[in-house]
Formats: structure tokens, C-alpha cells, sequence
């Protein structure tokens, strides 16, 4: 069992910088896939990134927030990140992190576990 819980967003002007946190509770985090998704209002959840268990050597990311978007992670502190430079008001969303042993797939049935959210706001 895996509890995840999302830290780190709020209100930001386009163009600025956030960074995300999502720390996992339990001793298996580096044997997980990591992603990030996330749920605008009025709209159905996507995939953002993931991110490879162990060294997290393989990301993956949306079309959308290549440019911009990092996701890192530290097994150590069984965290995983997700930074976001040069952000729009389309960026807007609820975000959530996911973890997952089936792969590094796009969609949300890929993953086991959930965190609660947390809400980014980018204003124009």
C-alpha cells in the first residue's frame, strides 16, 4: 500500500514557476512509476509526465508541457517532483500524482494509487 499526498501549488502569474511535491508514504516508492495528471474544470483528467521507478531515467511528458515542465524524483526522501517554469493560464488545473507498476502509460488506469490534489492557478 502506497499513500501519496501533493504539495505545492497555488495561485501564480503566467510566466512564473511552481514546483510540486508528492510524498509517499511506505518502503517500496523507488519500485513505482511516478506520474502526474492533471484535471482542469469541466474537463477529463490527462496525463502531464512520468517518470521510470528506481533511478527515474525515463520521462516521459504531454506534448503540452514539454517545453517548461520537469519531473524529477528522490528515493531517499520518497518524494517525487514536478517542476513548472513558464506557466499559462492554461495550466490551471488540479494536479495529481499517481504510482504505478504497470509501465509508463498515459493513462490514468495505469496506476494504483492517488494522491488528494492539489490546485494551480495561473492568472493572466
Amino acid at each position: 500500500q502506497v499513500q501519496l499526498v501533493e504539495s505545492g501549488g497555488g495561485l501564480v502569474q503566467a510566466g512564473g514557476s511552481l514546483r510540486l511535491s508528492c510524498t509517499a508514504s511506505g518502503r517500496t516508492f523507488s519500485s513505482y512509476a511516478m506520474a502526474w495528471f492533471r484535471q482542469a474544470p469541466g474537463k477529463e483528467r490527462e496525463f502531464v509526465a512520468v517518470i521510470s521507478w528506481s533511478a527515474g531515467k525515463t520521462t516521459y511528458y504531454a506534448d503540452s508541457v514539454k517545453v517548461g515542465f520537469t519531473i524529477s524524483r528522490d528515493n531517499a526522501k520518497n518524494t517525487g517532483y514536478l517542476q513548472m517554469n513558464s506557466l499559462k493560464p492554461e495550466d490551471t488545473a488540479v494536479y495529481y500524482c499517481a504510482a504505478g507498476r504497470s509501465g509508463l502509460g498515459y493513462t490514468s488506469g495505469g496506476y494504483d494509487y492517488w494522491g488528494q490534489g492539489t490546485q494551480v492557478t495561473v492568472s493572466s
